[in-house]
């Protein structure tokens, strides 16, 4: 795998991020409690971005990724998963056009069995996959919407995207009270937003990312959870990532089938806890059906008030019922509402 460039990590060191942070091996952390006051910026070097050119881009993504590569254009992101012959996830991305290729951001964990997998399907195909995480990189920014950015060129709607800042910027769904963008660009220009944007907010870990993440209800799929939920099990078709509509792709049927037959059984709910730790695939237990688990964590993060936040998928009939993480002795799970509707589910 192609690994963030020496320049970068030297640049980020210098700029007070710790090296666990900037090569995205660090575990859980604390993030400061004045977070929401004064929004983030954090390299997002737990994630890889994946190109794929030629002149058959479009049509083989197409036949390989849940969503509808046909209606994306160059002012828009799409949210897409990928899914094994059983319909369940091997990875969720987010894709978008960047001149003739299509950028793919996947967590950096994943890429290389990504990036194979797809290669197996190429074929004849005029397609060229390649890892290009060492040149090009991701950046988030989380931005108090008392205090919006003063800078020109900034998306004003969810999976907008524009060209700025020598990169493309792509405006993702708001979270917590902060006004969310991903920015993506080659490595050499990146000081350049860092300094456009640092001097306004807090440098921060990834982790600062991924909690905005689980507050907006956004799963990733990760090593621990690869082929654990089919789309509708962690609300992906109520994001956006699942067109039923276009042609087939692997596990399409299962797809379908879990959409249209009968009423959906299990889906991804946000909770807190107190709780310094869960790492995806932890499973939970309801004292209602205490003989085996009702569920599993699909992400988890401390937040800035150093409660655990986390996104779970589990059976409906159990909610209302005391849950716990790990086991029945393990910490309580309090629900809070998602920032979308479940009623699609009902």
């Amino acid at each position: 795998m192609a690994e963030p460039s020496s320049t970068w990590l030297d640049f980020l060191s210098k700029q007070g991020v710790p090296a666990a942070a900037a090569t995205g091996s660090e575990s859980a952390v604390a993030l400061p409690p004045n977070l929401l006051q004064h929004g983030f910026i954090t390299p997002l070097s737990d994630q890889g971005i994946l190109s794929v050119s030629g002149q058959d881009a479009i049509n083989f993504l197409q036949n390989q990724l849940t969503n509808d590569l046909a209606s994306l254009d160059e002012h828009q992101a799409q949210l897409s998963g990928y899914c094994a012959a059983n319909g369940r996830l091997l990875a969720t991305v987010l894709l978008w056009k960047s001149g003739e290729s299509i950028l793919m951001l996947v967590p950096y964990s994943l890429l290389a069995a990504f990036q194979k997998r797809l290669q197996m399907f190429v074929l004849r195909a005029k397609v060229q996959l390649e890892d290009v995480s060492s040149s090009i990189v991701a950046i988030g920014l989380g931005i108090p919407q008392q205090h919006p950015l003063d800078l020109a060129g900034l998306p004003a709607q969810a999976c907008e995207l524009s060209a700025s800042w020598n990169g493309q910027l792509i405006r993702m769904p708001d979270a917590v009270g902060l006004t969310r963008y991903l920015w993506v660009g080659p490595q050499v220009h990146a000081p350049e937003i860092w300094a456009k944007v640092a001097s306004q907010v807090s440098i921060t870990s990834p982790a600062a990312w991924h909690w905005t993440q689980i507050q907006a209800g956004l799963p990733q799929i990760l090593e621990p959870t690869r082929e654990k939920f089919v789309p509708q099990m962690v609300n992906f078709e109520l994001l956006g990532g699942v067109n039923f509509r276009k042609g087939c792709y692997p596990g399409q049927e299962i797809v379908a089938r879990s959409q249209y037959l009968g009423k959906l059984k299990r889906r991804m709910q946000l909770a807190t806890a107190n709780a310094t730790m869960a790492l995806p695939g932890t499973e939970i237990f309801s004292d209602a059906d205490p003989g085996q688990p009702c569920g599993m964590v699909v992400n988890a993060e401390l937040g800035p008030d150093g409660r655990l936040a986390c996104l779970v998928e589990m059976k409906l009939e159990l909610l209302g019922s005391n849950i716990h993480l790990q086991s029945l002795e393990g910490p309580r799970l309090e629900f809070e509402a998602l920032p979308y509707s479940l009623e699609a589910a009902s």
